[in-house]
């Protein structure tokens, strides 16, 4: 027979730290009043709850149109280290869309994030980038993390952080520096990542030769790397055991040898043999690179009469799968078989 009588047992499928959503249109709105509460519980309870409504971007309008991002960033400046971790972690998810990155633009949240670069808390760093990661995806918000003067900071953080968020400053760096890459070359970025270049974990060797492909892009990026004695240990991750790690170092090295003094350090620390051996990578991007860069090795008389040996295993990558493979190899073949 059934009883009336009530359980002191919440039903499973209620969260305690989180607030209870209102109906409908109102389930925001109360949210952001709860956000500006004096009460930290409620405050707390709120944000839990806002982060899970973040991953629709339809809550993430709405939630910019009422003002939640100037709620999430008062909270950025709260006591509780709970607050502001679950602040930053609301903010990475609506970083995530595209009306999330355009309202970080449009509300100044760069620059209220960049205040937490040095928090106590790691997990609260690590969503600061993660949000900066997700913006930098976006050209005009790349620009906007380099117009707010982030670029040096962002450099000088990179080797004192923890590996995880190491990878998310160099993945940041990697996108911003296709924007603009002179403030950061002026903060000694290429030494540091000649030291990123040599860490045990593969993704940040990776990710670290990744941003120096785009550091090389500008002469100055170029003239550092062979300042800094970069090219021999580019050479030296053609070998390495990570395709990704081959194929970005191959790439960084097809732009730092654009200048003659690139062409004949490489040729110094002998990149032909290992360059050539990636030609039968199973990976595109690998073969691609590798190619590229020994195009600019055959524009000096050195690395042309050495790679004239080796002009059937161009032939081959000339019949490659990829169409892009096959003309960078008809164009290597031509520069190799140049006579003056």
């Amino acid at each position: 027979m059934a009883h009336a009588r009530i359980s002191m047992h919440l039903p499973p499928d209620i969260n305690p730290t989180q607030a209870a959503i209102a109906y409908g249109c109102r389930a925001l709105p109360k949210l952001n009043e709860e956000l500006q509460s004096e009460d930290l519980r409620t405050k707390q309870k709120a944000l839990m709850a806002l982060c899970d409504l973040m991953h629709d971007p339809e809550h993430v309008y709405e939630a910019i149109k009422i003002g939640c991002l100037e709620s999430l960033k008062a909270l950025l400046k709260d006591g509780d280290h709970v607050a502001r971790i679950k602040a930053t972690e609301a903010l990475y998810i609506m970083a995530a869309h595209n009306v999330g990155r355009e309202g970080f633009l449009e509300h100044d949240v760069i620059l209220a994030l960049s205040f937490l670069l040095n928090d106590p808390q790691a997990l609260c760093r690590h969503n600061l980038h993660l949000a900066f990661k997700h913006l930098a995806q976006l050209p005009t918000g790349a620009k906007g993390i380099v117009s707010s003067g982030l670029i040096p900071s962002l450099v000088w953080k990179l080797l004192p952080e923890e590996e995880g968020i190491q990878e998310l400053i160099l993945d940041t760096l990697a996108l911003c520096l296709q924007e603009e890459a002179s403030e950061a070359l002026d903060s000694r970025m290429v030494p540091f990542l000649k030291e990123a270049l040599l860490s045990p974990n593969d993704r940040i060797r990776s990710k670290a030769a990744q941003a120096l492909m785009a550091v090389c892009v500008p002469l100055e990026g170029k003239n550092q790397v062979w300042q800094y004695d970069v090219i021999p240990i580019l050479v030296h991750l053609l070998k390495d055991n990570t395709e990704e790690v081959q194929a970005n170092a191959a790439g960084a090295l097809m732009y730092a040898t654009v200048t003659t003094e690139g062409k004949y350090a490489a040729l110094d620390a002998e990149a032909a043999p290992p360059l050539l051996d990636l030609l039968c990578s199973s990976t595109s991007k690998v073969r691609l690179n590798a190619i590229k860069a020994l195009t600019m090795l055959a524009e000096a008389p050195e690395g042309r009469r050495y790679l004239q040996a080796h002009v059937p295993t161009f032939r081959v990558s000339e019949k490659d799968e990829s169409p892009a493979v096959r003309r960078a190899a008809h164009i290597a073949i031509k520069v190799i078989e140049w006579k003056p």
